[in-house]
């Protein structure tokens, strides 16, 4: 049996596994869990350690974002070989490349979610004077970004099969001999929704870098209700951070270096990576990204945009979105490798001693501004044009929209250019059921895995459960995603 120790160390918690399941464990720390947390200090604590772990290369600090782009057709491989190729092949089965490290991080970074909460509770219970508020709206806000996460990682889209498997939902610190199933679609949503509704009133309504405020609140509820299909309640979300005003659109002028600025004024939540503490160096996703053997020979040149994509930015040459695009390791000149987490094309990093310790911009108000533009389509195509323009003029050649020019693709389009190498275009792809076409010509690697092209109906579109899950937890086996067979 597996368990989990949550050590106490200065401002980050580490949780230390015995073995590779997560959902049969009885959670501890080092002293009792039930009596750990007494006051707002030690919760402040606790969220320090919970967006520690959300910055492991199991999760934001490289593999989800990766997963997103690799899996969407924005990125293609010039090798395999160098790492991570089974994103971009979907090279996925229970035994060999299953990924199940999201599974393991994201249900630990949720399991110390619900021992805070437990904790709170229980202090309010006895009449704590601390106010716990805003730790537990961070708290509940965070647990539903994880499990969005997760229920895209393994369940399939809303708008595909709501009825269908999820993941667990699991609000609450098991017992060792617990083994939970998983729950649908559908109710995996229903908690998101629940949570991020209980949490935003406990939060505040000021930019709080490197934590989840009132406004990341809004914008994931933005960006859930998108994803259910529900255009009024994202555009009314969006609309609420919009018409605020805490945040600001960068100026063309601006953009590139955005890139070496931590907190901007464009960033709603931003994990912050730090040379002594999560820097993942050569692991890290400017690594991933940039081009091979630049600034270090063990920059392997693991991914580079595709013929697709620059062809999507290369309808302006002047679009201020090729700033943090470089010169990738083909012959030919071609803008491929990605530099948005390495601060710049010259390397500069983000202001810290390191060029791999950048901050990771979780939601960017661009994306607040598509999502609007993509909720307001349906009903007001005139107002979402005019959401649409306010990321559009990043590239000054390029007509606006108008009402009678606007259309789905075109937005599409504009989250693929804005949001590259931001972990996204494979979800809106599955979302909107559009077929995805990878650009496996480049070096003449094989594919023998997936097809040319794909969509939502290709079982490898979510991941299976991994083998040591089952072994752990044999109910699950029977609830394991169609296509997944022992192997």
């Amino acid at each position: 049996m597996k368990t989990i120790t949550i050590l106490w160390v200065g401002v980050s918690i580490a949780a230390c596994l015995s073995c590779s399941d997560f959902l049969d464990v009885k959670p501890t720390n080092s002293g009792d869990s039930q009596s750990s947390i007494q006051t707002a200090a030690d919760a402040q604590v606790m969220i320090n350690g919970l967006m520690r772990s959300m910055t492991s290369s199991d999760y934001y600090g490289r593999n989800f974002i990766m997963y997103g782009d690799a899996k969407g057709g924005d990125l293609t491989i010039a090798s395999q070989g160098r790492g991570l190729d089974p994103l971009y092949t979907f090279n996925h089965t229970v035994t060999a490349n299953s990924y199940s490290g999201f599974w393991t991080q994201l249900y630990e970074s949720i399991l110390q979610v619900n021992n805070l909460l437990e904790n709170i509770d229980r202090l309010e219970q006895e009449g704590t004077t601390d106010d716990f508020s805003t730790y537990k709206g961070q708290a509940l806000t965070a647990r539903a970004l994880i499990y969005f996460d997760l229920v895209r990682l393994y369940g399939k889209a809303y708008t595909d099969d709501p009825a269908s498997y999820g993941v667990p939902n699991i609000t609450a610190t098991l017992e060792a001999s617990a083994q939970p199933l998983r729950a649908t679609v559908a109710e995996n949503y229903t908690q998101i929704l629940a949570d991020l509704t209980a949490a935003a009133p406990l939060l505040p309504k000021t930019p709080t870098n490197g934590y989840l405020n009132y406004y990341a609140n809004k914008a994931l509820q933005a960006r859930v209700n998108l994803y259910m299909g529900d255009h009024a309640a994202a555009l009314s979300a969006a609309e609420e951070i919009i018409n605020d005003k805490i945040y600001t659109l960068y100026e063309n002028g601006t953009w590139t270096d955005s890139w070496k600025t931590p907190f901007g004024t464009e960033s709603i939540f931003e994990l912050g990576m730090f040379p002594n503490e999560g820097d993942l160096g050569s692991a890290s996703l400017g690594f991933y990204l940039r081009r091979l053997a630049h600034g270090a020979p063990t920059a392997a040149g693991w991914f580079m945009a595709s013929d697709y994509f620059l062809e999507r930015l290369g309808e302006d040459q002047d679009d201020v979105r090729w700033g943090v695009m470089d010169q990738d390791e083909s012959e030919a000149p071609r803008l491929g490798s990605c530099y948005k987490y390495s601060g710049s094309v010259a390397l500069e990093g983000d202001g810290k001693s390191t060029n791999t310790a950048v901050n990771i911009k979780v939601i960017r108000l661009s994306e607040i501004y598509l999502i609007a533009a993509e909720a307001a389509l349906p009903t007001d195509p005139g107002l979402a044009a005019s959401y649409l323009n306010a990321i559009r003029k990043r590239s000054p050649n390029l007509p606006p929209a108008t009402a009678a020019t606007i259309t789905l693709d075109m937005i599409l389009d504009e989250r693929s250019k804005e949001l590259f190498a931001e972990g996204h275009r494979f979800f809106d792809m599955i979302r909107l059921n559009r077929s995805i076409t990878f650009n496996d010509d480049f070096g003449g690697i094989t594919v023998p895995h997936r097809e040319k092209t794909i969509d939502r109906s290709f079982y490898k579109t979510v991941l299976p459960i991994s083998q040591d899950e089952i072994n752990a937890n044999p109910g699950i086996e029977a609830q394991q995603n169609p296509g997944y067979s022992a192997q």
